[in-house]
């Protein structure tokens, strides 16, 4: 079993978002075909986003640092650091406010 530093993870992608012209940056942490769940590390610079897309079914979002916004039609959720959003089953964006890193948790399906 290996440990993955968060703190190192978003240090790097947020770097790199910084550097991208769509300022986002993402790998996936933990996965494979014998987990019930994948987890990825998100980096937003501020400004940023995600457009509308669909729900991965059941998932969170973990906010690492930073402050994001949610919105899923005429609803929206923010999330500041250490905070737990659920994701929902329904299209959704999401939006930096600020430079932000958010760990995303799907559980897989079937």
């Amino acid at each position: 079993m290996q440990t993955i530093s968060l703190d190192t993870q978003v240090r790097e992608h947020l770097e790199r978002a910084a550097g991208a012209n769509s300022g986002r940056s993402a790998a996936t942490v933990y996965a494979g075909n014998e987990h019930g769940l994948r987890q990825t590390i998100l980096a937003l610079t501020a400004g940023s986003g995600l457009a509308e897309h669909d729900s991965p079914g059941d998932a969170t979002l973990l906010v690492l640092r930073g402050h994001v916004r949610l919105t899923e039609g005429e609803s929206s959720w923010e999330g500041r650091t250490g905070d737990l959003v659920p994701i929902p089953l329904a299209r959704h964006s999401l939006d930096a406010i600020e430079d932000s890193a958010v760990l995303l948790t799907v559980a897989k399906s079937g």
